[in-house]
């Protein structure tokens, strides 16, 4: 009965927050339709001048750890253009059991553009993240997508010697499946992350995912990037397939990952929301 008790005074005790964003075309620009927020995430709306609308996600707790639960449901109306990000990197600390639920779900409609690229996920030692991402786009939508992870601070002298990392990735386009990815990280992630096949010593991670590739575009993009190489700190690599695109980033540290996956996102054409050079 202690144990009992013990867990769920624990659960009551976790963080939860859930953001649901719509966002609409009207008299050339975009506008927000409609915004809930709840618990400790929040949303806001830089004044910008263009077409396209600018949310930053805001974590009012100052991180997450083992139990806490958060959700981000963003849905784009025909023809209203989004970049949407999060105000700092999002820090993930240790758990002494729990994972942390991160579920996000981006939905786009005929026409519209949407740009995900929120700032780098940190894992302390002994975190347990388990995040799952969902998307729908329909024919005619845009979308980019660029997540990073970063396991452990190298700055700071902190390593993630162990913990658990799950990552899943769905993505349909017109009702298709297009696109799904999975990794899973488990025990000693420091070690796995050593061997040459999985990162070589790296600690730091990202995903880039374009859908469509537009194809009048693709062939320029895809040199474009390529044609960085020596200028990158870290490993990069870019494909396309069925009308999608995906680039793979590895590098040695947060910073390192941060300059290469800028420069992916300028070979794109798609610029860094304000906050990440601040």
């Amino acid at each position: 009965m202690a144990d009992a008790k013990d867990d769920s005074t624990f659960l009551a005790n976790r963080a939860t927050g859930h953001i649901a964003l719509t966002v609409a075309a009207r008299d050339g620009r975009s506008h927000r339709q409609s915004v809930h927020e709840d618990g400790s995430l929040r949303v806001r709306f830089p004044n910008v001048e263009g077409r396209a609308l600018e949310a930053v996600i805001v974590n009012t707790g100052g991180g997450m750890t083992g139990g806490d639960r958060f959700a981000v449901d963003i849905a784009l109306a025909e023809n209203a253009e989004l970049v949407a990000g999060t105000a700092a990197a999002e820090k993930i600390y240790r758990s002494t059991g729990p994972n942390t639920e991160i579920a996000l779900r981006l939905r786009v409609a005929a026409g519209a553009r949407l740009a995900w690229l929120p700032q780098e996920s940190i894992l302390f030692d002994r975190a347990r993240l388990t995040r799952s991402i969902d998307v729908d786009v329909a024919d005619g939508g845009s979308l980019l997508v660029a997540e990073a992870v970063v396991f452990g601070r190298a700055a700071m002298g902190e390593a993630m010697a162990g913990g658990r990392f799950a990552d899943r990735w769905r993505v349909h386009r017109a009702g298709r499946l297009v696109y799904a990815d999975s990794l899973r990280l488990g025990g000693e992630i420091a070690a796995t992350l050593g061997k040459a096949a999985v990162a070589g010593g790296g600690i730091a991670i990202a995903t880039v995912l374009l859908v469509p590739a537009e194809e009048g575009a693709l062939a320029r993009q895809l040199e474009d990037v390529r044609a960085l190489g020596d200028h990158f700190a870290g490993e990069v690599g870019i494909s396309a397939w069925n009308g999608i695109a995906v680039a793979r980033l590895c590098a040695k540290d947060g910073a390192a990952l941060r300059h290469d996956l800028m420069a992916v996102l300028a070979a794109l054409g798609t610029p860094v929301p304000r906050l990440w050079l601040s």
